[in-house]
């Protein structure tokens, strides 16, 4: 299948200084993609480039297998800062100025993408009287106007409330179940975790990785136990074969083991025929933060 987008050696300097240097991956369509780095780390200067606000120094992309047209543009919608709506004005009025503006939609679309970010209600209201969460989504509400295939988001939540990033984790999941395909920069893991289906993690303008999720975190297995003799369990356990590291934290014991080999049974049947009985036995998934700093730590 044709990806969304791809990015082949991009860099891009200001000065003396590397924003980028020669990244490349491919976005698969209908995925959620979250790029993530600490700051100073390239992502804004990504978006930048992809939305043909930058030109890069070297390297080349695509959307849709098309190095870049007009057309081509209008079939992505954008978010890189909130826009500048009118304080005073509605929502609708707002979103009818975006659009006389953009050329994006038409006034019927309003009402369509005030219904997908749930404002409807409050469409007659004041853009100062909204929230940061709602002011957000409006946001959103005016890259949607038209219909677009790939939604851009430069750090969707920031700045929220953890009530208002509720809402737009929301929001993106909605949008993903609609079939859009979503390009997110962020440094928030744990939001990022639990929306993206593939993630690009980058340091000081360097790919570090990026891909599935899953592909990205699965590097081991870490299968957690505890008992109620954990030094006992600790003990025996540093003898069981294929695992190459033990960690402990109080009662919880962490083996790890070679992706794709770790046995729930075999851990289980030895520490029974040695006369420990296990009250937690389970596969633990890496979190994204773990595999981050794992990552992005010198």
């Amino acid at each position: 299948m044709q990806p969304v987008l791809e990015l082949n050696g991009i860099s891009k300097a200001y000065g003396s200084i590397k924003a980028l240097k020669n990244v490349s991956y491919e976005v698969p369509e209908g995925c959620v993609f979250g790029i993530l780095g600490p700051n100073g780390s390239g992502k804004t200067t990504m978006l930048s480039i992809i939305l043909d606000i930058l030109k890069p120094d070297t390297g080349s992309f695509a959307w849709f297998g098309d190095p870049g047209s007009p057309e081509t543009r209008k079939r992505i919608g954008s978010l890189l800062e909130t826009p500048n709506f009118y304080q005073y004005l509605s929502a609708v009025d707002n979103l009818n100025i975006t659009h006389a503006i953009s050329g994006r939609g038409n006034t019927a679309d309003i009402d369509r993408v005030l219904e997908i970010v749930k404002l409807s209600e409050r469409k007659k209201s004041r853009f100062s009287s909204y929230s940061l969460g709602m002011k957000q989504r409006l946001a959103i509400a005016a890259a949607l106007l038209g219909d677009p295939q790939v939604l851009v988001f430069d750090e969707p939540t920031n700045g929220l409330d953890p009530v208002g990033i509720a809402e737009i984790r929301e929001l993106i999941k909605e949008l993903a179940r609609r079939g859009k395909t979503i390009i997110m920069a962020s440094h928030l893991l744990d939001e990022v975790e639990k929306v993206c289906t593939h993630v690009a993690i980058m340091k000081r303008g360097t790919l570090l990785t990026a891909g599935n999720v899953d592909e990205v975190l699965a590097n081991e297995d870490i299968v957690e136990v505890s008992s109620n003799d954990p030094e006992k369990l600790f003990s025996l356990l540093a003898n069981f074969p294929g695992c190459t590291n033990m960690k402990q934290d109080g009662k919880l014991i962490q083996l790890f083991f070679p992706v794709g080999t770790a046995r729930l049974e075999d851990v289980n049947r030895f520490c029974f025929e040695k006369g420990i009985t296990l009250n937690l036995l389970l596969v633990k998934k890496k979190s994204l933060e773990t595999k981050f700093f794992e990552l992005t730590n010198d």
